[in-house]
């Protein structure tokens, strides 16, 4: 029985990145020409958001998303959520219409097809440079000023062990969310290290829960608010992941 599971688990891992490459394909030149100017880029999100619906499905993942607060498409939020899977990017996407930019880690820029979007619509962040953090902010602000939502990981990556309910946040997101006094928008992914984890022999098809928490106001915040807001984000994830366990 374990030869047979060990074998699913392959089988759905090759699958996966068929579907993530598949639409790619596909939809290249659409996805192309969206990415020439920046003012395109809303139409290069609606493109994503099909490419994230298709490769949920395909997985065989029910997304199951509730709204405390229901977001306003003239407005920029900062969203964020805790970070367990290679499916929170497309999780994400299905649950955030108001189109958005994605802060991440430069390394995924590597994975073929993949990487050559990534590069061109997200703001790449190198870790150990600090030139390359203070450059995110700039980056960040045009985005912003033209319209768009900024969304970020703010663990900083999925910890190596997963018996870690949610690890410490880094304050980027927000410094971020206090220098442009936008919401913050937390949101807690239930599902996902269990549906697909970064643990190979793990997974299968079922249902991912979204909670979409009610917003979290930075308006007259400064940047020495930053730790209290770190803090009180993060508390209203992490008691949705305990409550969820029990």
């Amino acid at each position: 029985m374990r030869l047979f599971k060990c074998l699913f688990w392959i089988l759905y891992r090759i699958w996966f990145y068929i579907l993530v490459a598949l639409p790619i394909i596909v939809l290249f030149p659409f996805l192309f020409v969206s990415i020439l100017k920046e003012s395109w880029y809303p139409f290069f999100f609606k493109l994503a958001r099909l490419w994230a619906k298709f490769i949920l499905a395909g997985m065989g993942f029910v997304w199951k998303i509730e709204h405390k607060q229901a977001l306003d498409s003239s407005k920029s939020y900062m969203f964020i959520a805790n970070h367990t899977s290679m499916a929170d990017i497309m999780l994400m996407l299905v649950s955030a219409k108001n189109p958005f930019v994605f802060v991440g880690k430069k390394e995924l820029v590597k994975i073929p097809l993949f990487g050559f979007f990534y590069k061109r619509t997200c703001i790449l962040v190198d870790r150990s440079s600090e030139r390359s953090r203070k450059a995110v902010f700039l980056r960040a602000q045009r985005r912003l000023k033209q319209g768009l939502s900024i969304c970020i990981f703010p663990e900083g990556g999925v910890p190596e062990d997963e018996s870690v309910v949610l690890d410490t946040f880094k304050d980027g997101a927000f410094r971020l969310a206090i220098n442009h006094q936008i919401p913050i928008v937390p949101m807690t992914f239930l599902d996902n290290k269990k549906r697909f984890s970064y643990t190979f022999c793990s997974g299968g098809p079922g249902s991912m829960r979204v909670k979409v928490h009610p917003f979290i106001e930075t308006e007259g915040l400064t940047i020495k608010d930053t730790k209290s807001l770190n803090s009180r984000a993060r508390e209203v994830i992490y008691n949705e992941l305990i409550k969820s366990d029990k």
